[in-house]
C-alpha cells in the first residue's frame, strides 16, 4: 500500500480505529469500527491490536479489491501502524516485480498521479478503481515509505494454470522458489473457487482432475511469489515493519501467503482482514485471521460483470464458460469465442477486458469483436 496525506490523516486514522462502534451496529458479529478476534465474542481494544501488530515482522492486510471501504480501512490501519513503527515498508499485490522502478520514482516524487497510473499500466495490470488505492499511495509518498511490488506477471500465473508448475522450468519462474503444497483447508476453498469459475451449476471438481491441480499450482505459485517478496523486504538490515496489502483469499485461515511465509521461516505474520457488515457470521471461525475489522458496505453500485470465465489467448481473452442469465449470454457470447476488442480497444488479455467492463456505466452498450470458428463476429453487450 502506499502513502501520502498529512499528520491530520494519522490523527484521523487513530481516532477511527479507537472510536467505539455505533450503537446500532452492536448486533453484528463484527460491529462497525471494532476489532474482533475470530472465535471470541468480545471486541479487542484497538490500541492492543495495533500494538500487537506493530510488534511483528510482517503484517498482512486482506481486502476485497472492488470494495472502496476496504482500501479506506487499509489506509487508516497503515497510518495507525506508522504511528508505532515509522520504519515501515508497504507491499502490494497490485504490482508485478518489473514495475518496482516506477514505485521507487513515485515515492521519490518524480511522477504525478496520471503519470504514475500510466507507467504502472494500472488499467491493464490491475484494473480496479484507482481512487481508493491512490490515497494509500499518497500516504506512502508523503512519509517516504518504500513501496514493494509483490506480484509476478499474470502471464506466468496463467502459464502455470495451463501447463502445471512442474512443466515451467525454474529459470522461467521470475526467480520464485518451490511452493509448499496447499493444505486441505486451502484445497477446499480453491475447489469452490474453481467450481464457480466453471459456471453457476458446475459440480465440485475431482481433486485429482489435472485441470484443477494446475489451477492449484497457479494459486500457490502466486502466494509463494508474494511471500518471498515480503520475506526479503523484512530481512533488510534495518528490520522494518513490512505491511502487505492483498486479496483476503490469499490470507484466510492462514493458508496461502501466511503458509508460504511460515515455510520461509517467518512464523509470526499478523493477519488482519476487513469484515463487511452483513457478512455471514458463520464464517467468522477461529483461525480465520488474527483479527478482523468491521467496515460498512461500500455505497457505490456494484461493478458491472460480464458473466464469463476467461483464459488468456495469444489474440486476446478466450471465453471458457458463460454464466446462464448474464449479460454475455444475452449478447450471444459463447464458450470458445476469443474477444479481440471491446469498445474499440484491442484486448491483450483477460485483465484488460475486465478493466473495460468495470468502467461500463449501467444502461450502456459495450461493442465486442470476437473470433469464432475462424471468422469475426460483432456482438453488443447491454448492461
Amino acid at each position: 500500500m502506499r502513502r501520502g496525506l498529512t499528520l491530520l490523516l494519522l490523527a484521523g486514522a487513530v481516532a477511527l480505529l479507537c472510536a467505539p462502534a455505533p450503537a446500532d451496529a452492536q448486533t453484528s458479529c463484527v460491529p462497525l469500527g471494532a476489532w474482533v478476534e475470530p472465535g471470541k465474542a468480545k471486541p479487542v481494544k484497538p490500541e492492543d491490536v495495533i500494538d500487537e501488530a506493530a510488534d511483528r515482522h510482517i503484517v498482512l492486510l486482506g481486502e476485497s479489491h472492488d470494495e472502496p471501504e476496504h482500501q479506506r480501512w487499509a489506509l487508516h490501519t497503515i497510518a495507525a501502524l506508522h504511528g508505532r513503527r515509522p520504519d515501515m515498508v508497504l507491499g502490494f499485490e497490485a504490482f508485478p516485480r518489473r514495475l518496482q522502478p516506477v514505485l521507487d520514482r513515485w515515492v521519490q516524487g518524480a511522477l504525478d498521479e496520471p503519470g504514475f497510473l500510466a507507467e504502472v499500466e494500472w488499467h491493464r495490470v490491475w484494473g480496479f478503481d484507482p481512487a481508493p488505492y491512490m490515497a494509500i499511495f499518497h500516504f506512502a509518498r508523503a512519509k517516504r515509505l518504500r513501496m514493494v511490488a509483490l506480484n509476478v506477471e499474470r502471464q506466468l500465473v496463467a502459464r502455470v494454470g495451463r501447463e502445471g508448475l512442474a512443466q515451467v522450468p525454474a529459470a522461467e519462474r521470475e526467480g520464485i522458489g518451490e511452493p509448499v503444497p496447499a493444505r486441505a483447508s486451502y484445497l477446499d476453498r480453491l475447489a469452490e473457487t474453481y467450481r464457480r469459475h466453471q459456471g453457476a451449476d458446475a459440480p465440485p471438481p475431482d481433486r485429482v482432475d489435472p485441470r484443477f491441480l494446475r489451477f492449484v499450482d497457479a494459486q500457490i505459485l502466486w502466494d509463494r511469489a508474494m511471500a518471498e517478496a515480503l520475506n526479503a523486504a523484512s530481512r533488510a538490515k534495518d528490520e522494518p515493519l513490512v505491511v502487505g496489502l492483498m486479496g483476503a483469499g490469499h490470507l484466510a485461515n492462514r493458508d496461502g501467503v501466511p503458509a508460504q511465509l511460515h515455510a520461509l521461516g517467518r512464523k509470526d505474520a499478523y493477519v488482519m482482514l476487513a469484515w463487511t457488515e452483513g457478512r455471514d457470521c458463520a464464517s467468522l471461525r477461529k483461525g480465520l485471521a488474527d483479527v478482523v475489522h468491521g467496515v460498512a458496505p461500500s455505497r457505490a453500485a456494484a461493478a458491472p460483470r460480464l458473466g464469463v470465465a476467461l483464459d488468456p489467448d495469444p489474440e486476446g481473452a478466450r471465453v471458457r464458460t458463460v454464466v446462464a442469465g448474464g449479460v454475455a449470454a444475452a449478447a450471444g457470447l459463447r464458450p470458445g469465442d476469443v474477444v479481440l476488442a471491446a469498445a474499440g480497444e484491442v484486448i491483450a488479455d483477460p485483465t484488460g477486458l475486465g478493466a473495460i467492463v468495470r468502467r461500463q456505466p449501467p444502461g450502456t452498450l459495450l461493442p465486442l469483436v470476437v473470433r469464432r470458428d475462424g471468422r469475426f463476429v460483432d456482438l453488443m453487450v447491454e448492461f
